[in-house]
C-alpha cells in the first residue's frame, strides 16, 4: 500500500512539475535563421544604419536574423504577408512584435487579438517556435496590453512583457514618441535574446 501511494505521490508531482513549466524555445543552431516580423519598430524606424533591433539582435547572437518589419502595417496586413515569408525563408525562430499601429488607430482590440493568434498560428502550422514581443496599449502609463500575455497563456509561448513599455517611458532610449533610438533597439535586442536563451 505504501509502496502504491509513494508511486501515486510521484506521478502527481510529476503532472504539478510538467503543468507549471514555463513556455521554452528549442535550441537554436549557432547560425539560426531568425525571421523579425513586425512594423516600424522591427523596421528600426529612428534608429541609426545598422542599429535596428534585428541587426543589434544578429550582433549579439552570431544568427542571421532577416529584418521583416514594415513601418506603419497593422495586424491585418501583418497577417497576409506573413505565410509567404515563413515559405520564403524557413525560420527557427520567430520574433513577433505588431499591434502598436492598431492600437494608435483605435482598432477593435478583440481583432487585433485574433490577427495575432492568427500569426501564431501560421508559424505554429510551419513549426517555428515563437517570441512574443508585448506591445504597450494606447494609455497614459503605457502598459502591455494584456492580449499578449493572454495570447502568451493560451499559446505557451516565450513572452517579452514588460520591455518595449519599460524603454518607451525612458525618454533616453526614445528618438520619439512612439519610436525607439539606437540605444533602446539594444535594450530591445538584449531583452529578446536573453528571452532565446532562457528559452
Amino acid at each position: 500500500m505504501r509502496k502504491l501511494l509513494g508511486h501515486w505521490l510521484i506521478s502527481a508531482l510529476l503532472v504539478l512539475l510538467t503543468a507549471c513549466s514555463e513556455p521554452s524555445i528549442p535550441p537554436l543552431s549557432d547560425n539560426a535563421r531568425v525571421l523579425a516580423f513586425g512594423d516600424s519598430l522591427t523596421y528600426g524606424v529612428g534608429a541609426s544604419k545598422g542599429q535596428d533591433y534585428p541587426s543589434q539582435l544578429a550582433r549579439l547572437s552570431g544568427f542571421e536574423v532577416i529584418n521583416a518589419g514594415v513601418s506603419g502595417e497593422t495586424t491585418t496586413q501583418g497577417a497576409a504577408r506573413l505565410e509567404a515569408l515563413l515559405n520564403a525563408h524557413s525560420p527557427e525562430l520567430l520574433i513577433l512584435l505588431e499591434g502598436g499601429n492598431d492600437f494608435l488607430r483605435n482598432h477593435s482590440v478583440q481583432a487585433t487579438k485574433a490577427n495575432l493568434a492568427s500569426m501564431i498560428e501560421m508559424a505554429q502550422l510551419h513549426q517555428v517556435p515563437i517570441v512574443l514581443v508585448a506591445v504597450p496599449q494606447k494609455s497614459l502609463f503605457l502598459s502591455p496590453s494584456p492580449i499578449y500575455a493572454e495570447l502568451a497563456d493560451q499559446y505557451e509561448l516565450v513572452l517579452v512583457e514588460d520591455t518595449l513599455s519599460n524603454l518607451l517611458k525612458t525618454s533616453a532610449m526614445k528618438s520619439d514618441t512612439i519610436h525607439l533610438n539606437d540605444q533602446g533597439y539594444l535594450a530591445l535586442a538584449n531583452a529578446i535574446f536573453q528571452a532565446v536563451i532562457d528559452g
